[in-house]
């Protein structure tokens, strides 16, 4: 039944030949015998899963009669359910935290080993502890390989050019906005706008919602619980993404003919007239393919760098999140192996070589940021903000999503988004 879902299909095999580790690199030890003969399948909802195929290689260099292969699933998240009720079921599968407290999804959990069980064999200490959630009884039921942040790609040549300074406060980017609409810039930030799924609207105040949120316990209870009352804790970030559109930041217009999320944004900001752009993290995964896609780019290349908006006196925050995160079959064939292949995955090395292939941030302790996210790796402690170790519930973020797309297009006031929380959808 998984095989009928499936729309793409991507199978490694593996040889048997063997390479030398290097002696700098953490140096994985078997533990199964090597001559072990079986399949392991990883399910996603990714259309190609390259950074995972190169894991498949070197997992192969130690066990070389392990075929391993990544599978995606269309409507991935609706049929998760029956794919691992059938008999093909994968060993591996793509979770997320929003799952756990989701009914709709319980029953997933059913057939997902706890992966802080030390009789798995897999260690969890090179992840960042903001990034992984516990159930209700302590349980690791999903491990992040990836994570993802919010915040603006900059093109550092074109504030060079300029003889601007990239700014780090509030009234810095404020000031900078303006000195380029004065040298004939009319949009110096941009981002997505079309609907409210990452628009840039949420992606500006969804930060500062969080930061309100960490320093309130109560408030966090309250947003959570969709009670009304907990609107007037959007206020200030609803205040920043008017502020940024008023003052001539943004120009919503310019906004509206970029029609997706992640290639047309990516493609828009290659063009190389647009200072700052706004995103997620995800978005920015998918800028070194497209180099080489944009003609504009190919011809004028320029550094670019990702880095918190500065959304305060003080700076940016650093939403520190999951991305794409893993979850083990318990019920499925050849655990032994599948725990093995996991234990291999979650250290330094291979994460951060996944997350080097892949263009995203690694999910490990050290940091390992490609040069893009080298500005997050200077942002301070106090300034960092883990989502699921407060608490922030999916329906709490659909709520200041949908605010602020709806605010930033002019189609309700702060005042009639704060009243009306708990009831957007």
């Amino acid at each position: 039944m998984a095989l009928a879902m499936c729309i793409s299909v991507s199978l490694v095999a593996c040889g048997s030949q063997t390479q030398e580790k290097d002696a700098n690199s953490d140096v994985f030890t078997p533990s199964l015998d090597t001559s072990t003969e079986c399949s392991i399948t990883v399910a996603g909802s990714y259309d190609n899963f390259e950074a995972l195929e190169a894991e498949f290689d070197r997992f192969c260099e130690i066990y070389p009669n392990v075929s391993l292969s990544y599978v995606k699933l269309d409507d991935y998240y609706n049929i998760l359910d029956t794919v691992l009720e059938g008999e093909d079921s994968p060993n591996i599968f793509f979770a997320s935290a929003g799952m756990i407290r989701n009914d709709k999804h319980t029953h997933v959990f059913e057939y997902t080993e706890d992966l802080s069980d030390p009789a798995t064999g897999i260690s969890l200490d090179c992840i960042r502890p903001g990034l992984i959630n516990h159930d209700e009884q302590g349980r690791v039921m999903m491990v992040p390989v990836f994570s993802r942040s919010y915040g603006m790609l900059v093109n550092n040549d074109l504030f060079e050019k300029e003889g601007l300074s990239i700014p780090t406060t509030w009234k810095e980017l404020l000031k900078v906005c303006e000195e380029f609409r004065n040298k004939g810039y009319s949009s110096p930030m941009m981002g997505y706008s079309l609907e409210s799924s990452s628009c840039f609207m949420y992606t500006v105040a969804y930060p500062m919602f969080a930061a309100t949120l960490a320093d309130n316990p109560d408030a966090l209870t309250k947003a959570n619980d969709l009670d009304p009352s907990a609107g007037e804790f959007m206020r200030p970030a609803l205040e920043t993404v008017t502020e940024l559109i008023q003052s001539g930041c943004i120009d919503i217009n310019e906004c509206d003919k970029i029609e997706d999320n992640y290639s047309e944004v990516i493609l828009r900001f290659f063009e190389g007239d647009v200072p700052m752009m706004i995103c997620s993290g995800d978005t920015v995964s998918g800028t070194r393919k497209r180099e080489s896609q944009s003609e504009a780019f190919t011809k004028a290349p320029f550094t670019y760098t990702f880095m918190p908006i500065p959304l305060t006196d003080k700076g940016g925050y650093f939403i520190d999140s999951p991305s794409v995160e893993f979850s083990v079959n318990k019920n499925c064939d050849d655990l032994d192996m599948t725990n093995e292949f996991m234990r291999f995955l979650i250290s330094n090395k291979e994460l951060n070589e996944m997350a080097s292939v892949k263009r995203l941030v690694t999910s490990t302790s050290d940091l390992s940021f490609d040069a893009v996210y080298a500005p997050f790796g200077q942002v301070p402690a106090e300034s960092t903000i883990s989502p699921e170790v407060l608490g922030i519930t999916d329906p709490l973020t659909v709520q200041i999503r949908v605010a602020a797309y709806k605010v930033g297009k002019g189609e309700m006031t702060i005042d009639d988004a704060v009243a009306q929380y708990g009831a957007f959808e």
